[in-house]
């Protein structure tokens, strides 16, 4: 397996990618394409022992920056680390790419080189994001701050497969999220995405609340990116401060050692996107995976793990056959 990174993407590149690179190629025993200038790329491996390990480079004086508008960035700079990276999955000299942003860059790439699963208008970003809740996941996550309901059900499509494939669960159950549990709650979007859901054929239970989420009412739950991103912001916030909150209170009051790990676990609960440092673009039609710009070289690790899980799962040759069995489920019940 070769998969390729962005050796010029995020905020602490190139030094936390090459890191994060270099341990994955130990851990997971997979190779590594770092696209990016050779020069830096060789000067910034000599920091390691990596005889041993499969790490090759492609280089490109060209990348992003921050701020860049990224459609625009990559019609001028189609040698860019990311775009570089992207086709090499599209040309078959990568089983995957994982690139640190900025997002939008490594989104518009995916679209423009591997382009989406036939059936699926965007690509959607989400997962597990609370601890609490690990076999909860939501779609989207700020990909797509504004839906149709027939690119809802899409995710909710996309998110049953997430959740079969790694997750292990058999017959997700998903949800969309509303202000009320009651059939007929929600705005318009949601209203009118409801009883798509509800003939989809998929496990569908109805509306959750935001309340739901850290219980695990449903493992598939559906909104727009806008909603989304807010949600999991305000979880991760609230962890955070939580935290602060516990160090202060007791403080003195209980060993240190005891403390910092009742700490560390709470946050772990509530910042599953930091600790996991990234995931999958999901609906694109290869592997390609986004970290998250302030990674550091654990997260860069642990996302380009992610990436490897994809291409042995098979993930995007699952995500086609659901949609065709959805497809057929749908024909069945509009010709009785």
């Amino acid at each position: 397996m070769k998969i390729a990174i962005d050796g010029m993407g995020g905020d602490h590149a190139p030094l936390e990618i090459v890191k994060g690179a270099v341990a994955a190629a130990r851990e997971y025993g997979t190779g590594i394409i770092l696209v990016g200038p050779e020069e830096v790329m060789k000067q910034e491996l000599t920091r390691y022992d990596c005889s041993a390990l499969d790490i090759e480079i492609v280089h490109t004086d060209e990348y992003l920056i921050e701020g860049e508008q990224p459609a625009l960035a990559l019609r001028k700079k189609r040698n860019a680390s990311i775009a570089v990276a992207t086709r090499l999955v599209k040309e078959g000299k990568a089983d995957a790419v994982v690139g640190a942003g900025p997002t939008g860059g490594v989104v518009v790439a995916a679209l423009q080189y591997l382009g989406t699963v036939e059936g699926i208008s965007r690509p959607v970003t989400g997962g597990a994001f609370l601890g609490f809740a690990p076999q909860t996941l939501m779609m989207d996550l700020g990909g797509n701050v504004d839906c149709k309901p027939e690119q809802l059900l899409d995710f909710a499509v996309v998110g049953t497969v997430y959740a079969r494939k790694m997750f292990g669960i058999a017959n997700p159950t998903v949800a969309i999220l509303s202000n009320g549990a009651e059939e007929g709650k929600g705005n318009q979007q949601v209203k009118d995405t409801y009883p798509l859901l509800k003939e989809s054929g998929l496990n569908y239970i109805g509306n959750v609340e935001g309340y739901d989420i850290p219980y695990g009412r449903a493992n598939v739950i559906i909104c727009d990116g806008f909603v989304g991103n807010i949600t999991v912001k305000c979880c991760e916030a609230l962890g955070k401060n939580i935290c602060r909150w516990m160090e202060d209170k007791l403080a003195g009051k209980i060993a240190e050692g005891e403390l910092s790990a009742m700490v560390n676990e709470l946050y772990r609960a509530t910042n599953m996107a930091d600790t996991n440092g990234g995931g999958t673009l999901w609906a694109v039609n290869g592997v390609a995976c986004v970290a998250h710009g302030r990674c550091k070289a654990p997260e860069i690790t642990g996302v380009i793990g992610q990436a490897k899980a994809a291409v042995e799962s098979n993930i995007v040759e699952a995500v086609k056959q659901e949609l065709a069995a959805y497809r057929q489920r749908s024909l069945q019940r509009k010709e009785e």
